[in-house]
């Protein structure tokens, strides 16, 4: 299939680039080219501003793609940019979109792609609520061939995902554990959450490329390992071999100390405090056989190993490490006053 991806290095879309690489596929990227020495050989690689239309459109002729995918669309006027530039062009339009979609607070624990659409904590949301919603008018009006794809906490090698970090990822709260220093963990860790392996999720995505059943529906990609925080935490801290030291503190004072410029409450009260289960039955309905395979734990170990490796993925953050010193210190004080 000839299939393009707009962006295609990222968190998610790395792993789907490296596989639609290997399956022998006519792959297009469109991006900015920041990551150029990681896109695999034979893959056509367009460094361009996606938002100059008449230079993506000098790049791409008259060329028409079985797919095109979009990773780095997160406001409708984006979709709407697609859209003028890619209707008739291509036989599918798939867009990543956002399970932090799904309605907050949540009404039931299991969420399915049935759940109503609604995020009052979090604008980035919401926008991805509008972009789906213009898209399936785009698709109801004109037939525009869409299919909407809803991730999770998805990861790669280059970063472990926790659930409270700082602007510069996750290498301070691994750092801290490494020193010996607890870690902040929202509520008392024991709220569900899903992470799920960037190389899982490629093949659920790429299951639906060309798929008729997936042309106008929406579907949810998500490992179906259900973890704890308390579990995800410690699994770090036994990767690294190092005791695991939580610190328990609420998403409402977390947020409401948060350092000046953080969005914490999207980040929590939006998604991440909500204890939930994915139920993927529709995408196994639509992609026989997917199966997530990449525990939590084995992600751990392969994300460790590559960051250790990889200077770039040690980026410290001492502003978000003191603001954790000083929540710990603020309720410890608190506590002992009482």
């Amino acid at each position: 299939m000839k299939i393009l991806i707009i962006g295609g290095t990222g968190t998610i879309s790395s792993a789907i680039t490296r596989q639609l690489a290997q399956g022998g596929h006519e792959l297009w990227l469109i991006n900015r080219g920041n990551r150029s020495n990681e896109v695999p050989q034979g893959v056509k690689q367009v460094k361009v501003n996606i938002n100059d239309e008449e230079e993506v459109l000098r790049h791409i002729g008259g060329e028409c793609f079985d797919a095109v995918c979009e990773f780095i669309g997160f406001v409708p006027s984006q979709v709407e940019r697609d859209h003028r530039l890619f209707a008739g062009r291509t036989r599918q339009y798939i867009y990543i979109s956002s399970a932090s979609a799904y309605n907050k607070p949540c009404r039931s624990h299991v969420i399915n792609e049935g759940t109503t659409l609604a995020n009052p904590f979090w604008q980035y949301s919401r926008d991805k609520i509008a972009c789906e919603e213009l898209l399936m008018k785009y698709y109801r009006e004109e037939g525009f061939p869409v299919t909407i794809v809803r991730p999770s906490h998805t990861y790669s090698e280059r970063s472990i995902p926790v659930g409270i970090h700082g602007r510069n990822g996750s290498w301070q709260v691994i750092k801290r554990m490494m020193e010996g220093k607890p870690v902040l963990v929202h509520g008392d860790g024991t709220s569900l959450w899903t992470m799920t392996f960037n190389e899982d999720f490629a093949k659920g995505f790429i299951g639906l490329i060309g798929n008729p059943h997936a042309i106008g529906e929406a579907f949810q990609i998500m490992s179906d390992e259900s973890l704890t925080w308390n579990q995800i935490y410690k699994a770090i801290a036994d990767a690294l071999g190092v005791p695991f030291k939580p610190y328990y503190a609420s998403s409402d004072f977390i947020i409401a100390t948060q350092p000046e410029g953080y969005d914490m409450e999207g980040n929590l009260i939006g998604d991440k405090a909500n204890s939930v289960v994915f139920d993927c039955s529709k995408l196994k309905r639509a992609v026989p056989g997917f199966q997530a395979v990449v525990r939590y734990e084995e992600g751990v170990r392969r994300c460790l190993k590559y960051m250790t490796e990889h200077k770039e993925c040690q980026q410290e953050d001492p502003v978000f490490d003191q603001w954790c010193d000083r929540v710990i210190e603020t309720l410890e004080k608190a506590k002992n006053n009482l």
